[in-house]
């Protein structure tokens, strides 16, 4: 019996034994192995090219190198943020680079690269286009470019996030820098790297902006100085706009058909659609200009109350500087906005007419559409400049033969973040940045500011910029510091051959006088 009893006991235990380990084993196999610290991600890297060249302008040879780079932008917690990636022009025969202004250009969109001032207006090379026309498909003529402005400063041409090679890195999104405060902290943050590494900041500074880049102007100005102590000397505005309220066709408010008139007859004039047209334009302008904030002014704001009989006078005399006949006129209540604009001024001709420069015209697609689908200078020009500059970039800069070129930034289902710290009383409305501009002007009271603007310019009428200066607030000795230049071309004033060269002695003036006001 003992036996049995010893031999049925030994049984379990081995039995138990087995199940142990059999539990055991399936407990080490499901186990995961222990994680290992996970290593911080490697810290993305800036890149560039050097090169060396020569170009001659207003007589003088000057060699200069073009850095073709990226910056790498990080946050207040040392974290990577964004490559940003700019084209430097520094003159190379100069001992002291401290002692030649610097200037910051850039586009505008919001979400634009700076291919069109970096190969139209100030660049050391530009493309050729045709002028109020199509430029036709490759080849296109690239050449060196005698109004660069490399013979009074050093140039950075600069891409924001989302543009040319710009990208945001590390945790940061792009979208994270689409919006105004965004943007101009980013390339706050870049102007003052650039300048502290290259041993800048005794340098006369100055941003030249085009379009959009005249609002980033303004915001960034502010900013630059008052948080960074980057004191600048001055502000070049390339078709400017502060006040975006005052280029929305809102309902119910009529400031933005007021300061549209002046540029709506000037591009009557040049078509030719005036029933008397005078021969003398800067005359005929400031004509529209005194009805526009006069007459007209007075009717519009009458709104509804505006009798039958007084509607009819003032429409003969809109009729007289726009073109448009008095019917249409009366039917769109003395108020056309710009895209109908575009569509109705040529319609007859079956040509609908440019926005960015007026001058321009192409085919009409829908002869019974209200309203214009396209801009013709956009689609005449595009095509020239996105070539000229890939071209560019490989053969000359030798920098981004792998990498894709943005010429403009892909928002997707993103938008601008238009909101805008400010200190101004009331509801959200329009972005501004007009105190901004004053604020800029009255912390540093040496600040000078030159308004470039086209006559034939639809995107930001020069009526609209003569406003916006004219409601800054500032003090009259003030006002002094803010200078206009007009020319007889549109929002890209530099692709009529004449006004480019206009454009740059203008400019060149500005920045020795701006430079030397010890």
């Amino acid at each position: 019996m003992k036996a049995n009893v010893w031999s049925r006991a030994l049984c379990v235990a081995v039995l138990l034994l087995s199940l142990n380990l059999s539990t055991l084993r399936a407990q080490e196999k499901d186990a995961k192995p222990a994680e290992k610290p996970s290593e911080p991600a490697p810290t993305p890297k800036e890149e560039s090219s050097v090169t060396d060249h020569s170009i001659k302008v207003a007589g003088q040879t000057i060699p200069y190198k073009a850095t073709a780079g990226t910056i790498l932008l990080k946050n207040e917690k040392d974290e990577p943020q964004a490559l940003i990636y700019y084209t430097a022009y520094t003159r190379s025969d100069v001992k002291d680079p401290s002692q030649r202004p610097l200037s910051f250009l850039y586009n505008g969109g919001p979400g634009s690269s700076s291919i069109w001032l970096h190969m139209g207006s100030f660049g050391p090379k530009r493309v050729v286009t045709a002028n109020a026309g199509i430029t036709p498909p490759a080849p296109y003529k690239i050449e060196d470019n005698p109004n660069c402005l490399l013979d009074k400063s050093d140039l950075v041409f600069i891409d924001p996030v989302g543009t040319g090679f710009s990208k945001a890195v590390g945790k940061a999104q792009d979208k994270d820098f689409w919006g105004v405060d965004q943007d101009a902290k980013s390339i706050a943050l870049f102007v003052q790297t650039y300048v502290t590494r290259n041993s800048r900041w005794n340098s006369s500074k100055f941003l030249i902006g085009e379009s959009y880049g005249t609002f980033r102007n303004a915001a960034l100005a502010n900013l630059l100085q008052s948080r960074n102590g980057l004191y600048l000397n001055g502000l070049v505005m390339v078709s400017s706009v502060w006040d975006l309220g005052t280029i929305s066709f809102y309902p119910g408010q009529d400031l933005t058909y007021i300061l549209y008139l002046p540029s709506y007859a000037a591009t009557a004039w040049y078509h030719k659609v005036l029933k008397d047209r005078p021969e003398n334009l800067e005359a005929f302008l400031d004509e529209a200009s005194t009805f526009a904030k006069g007459e007209y002014a007075d009717a519009l704001l009458k709104g509804d109350t505006l009798s039958g009989a007084d509607k009819a006078a003032v429409g003969k005399k809109l009729s007289r500087f726009t073109g448009l006949s008095e019917d249409y006129l009366i039917r769109s209540n003395l108020r056309v906005r710009l895209d109908r604009f575009m569509q109705e001024l040529q319609l007859s001709r079956g040509l609908t007419t440019g926005r960015l420069d007026a001058r321009f015209s192409g085919p009409t697609y829908d002869l019974v559409e209200s309203s214009a689908d396209y801009d013709p200078q956009t689609t005449a020009i595009t095509g020239a400049f996105v070539a000229a500059f890939n071209i560019y970039l490989s053969e000359d800069l030798k920098f981004g033969q792998d990498k894709t070129y943005h010429v403009s930034a892909d928002f997707k289902d993103n938008h601008w973040d238009w909101k805008h710290e400010g200190s101004v009383f009331g509801f959200p409305g329009s972005p501004s940045v007009v105190q901004d501009m004053a604020q800029a002007i009255i912390n540093n009271p040496r600040l000078q500011v030159e308004m470039e603007d086209g006559y034939y310019d639809l995107a930001t009428p020069f009526f609209e910029a003569e406003y916006a200066t004219d409601h800054l607030g500032l003090p009259e000795n003030l006002r002094k510091n803010i200078h206009h230049k007009y020319y007889e071309a549109g929002h890209m004033m530099y692709l009529r051959e004449e006004d480019l060269s206009r454009l740059k002695s203008n400019v060149a003036t500005f920045i020795d006088s701006a430079s030397k006001q010890m």
